[in-house]
């Protein structure tokens, strides 16, 4: 079966783009996203026996424990558009000896999950690059079981989120602002507005919808490694790109950037405050 791809775009830049890069650092991005994981979990409180669907499952961080919490008996499907991502999935789901997992390389927007297949929807971070949000939350719970639940964690705004907003603010100081965009274009931050998430929760049928902003921190090695990490993603790096900035820019925005994040620097290495938004809903007919 091959499935339809609503997002050309994102499919690009996941498989050609961001896929292989975040596969080449997957040691230090799951460690930075760590607290986000198990702040999930937690919320998700998956029990034994439940189907879980993980969209945007990338490298498994978040599909291999569900799976294991829903044992004996349950099941993960883990769905992302990187194929990428996904061959290092597998190949994490092989070391874990994780016996209950499925993975598909397809477009969640598209994809045609069974009706009522699923106890439980999560994701962690992998649902903001939809083409069309509304269609794919209309998507996914046709997927749900009656009395199903949904437990996502996004993106909150880049103000909230220092590991972005400080080298975003070095970039614009040397290359000058980005070029105006569409609000709520796929992105990390698509849904980083409470309102327009729930509002497109609430059109695609869910109910008891509730999002709360959570703070954890980005784990990281040191100022240089993270100053270094946001050259290579995020908000600054996208500036970058937008500016065609040469490479003495991109030395002096990480150097400047390595500066200011030192002062994050604690005995248990690099913290940098960040917030999410948890988004908690049901399917209640």
């Amino acid at each position: 079966m091959t499935d339809t791809v609503a997002n050309t775009a994102m499919q690009h830049y996941w498989n050609e783009v961001a896929g292989p890069r975040w596969v080449a650092r997957a040691g230090i991005q799951e460690a930075r996203n760590l607290e986000v994981a198990r702040i999930l979990q937690r919320a998700a409180a998956p029990q034994p026996g439940e189907r879980v669907l993980d969209i945007g499952c990338g490298t498994g961080a978040t599909t291999i424990p569900f799976a294991a919490a829903v044992a004996p008996g349950g099941t993960v499907t883990g769905v992302d558009i990187s194929e990428p991502m996904l061959a290092q999935c597998r190949q994490n789901i092989a070391k874990a000896g994780a016996g209950n997992i499925d993975v598909l390389l397809a477009d969640a927007q598209t994809r045609g999950f069974a009706p009522s297949a699923y106890d439980l929807l999560i994701s962690r971070f992998g649902v903001m690059f939809f083409a069309d949000p509304l269609a794919a939350f209309s998507n996914l719970f046709k997927g749900l079981k009656m009395g199903g639940r949904l437990c996502m964690a996004v993106w909150s705004t880049l103000e909230d989120n220092v590991h972005w907003k400080i080298p975003f603010d070095i970039a614009v100081k040397h290359l000058g602002p980005p070029a105006p965009s569409q609000p709520n274009a796929p992105g990390p931050m698509a849904f980083s507005d409470p309102d327009y998430f729930g509002g497109i929760l609430a059109k695609a049928g869910f109910s008891e919808i509730r999002i709360d902003k959570r703070q954890f921190h980005i784990a990281g090695q040191n100022a240089q490694a993270e100053a270094e990490h946001s050259s290579g993603a995020g908000p600054a790096w996208r500036l970058m790109e937008e500016k065609h900035a040469s490479d003495a820019q991109r030395q002096a925005i990480v150097a400047e950037t390595a500066t200011a994040f030192a002062a994050y620097r604690t005995a248990d290495g690099m913290r940098l405050p960040g917030n999410i938004l948890l988004a908690q809903a049901k399917r209640t007919d």
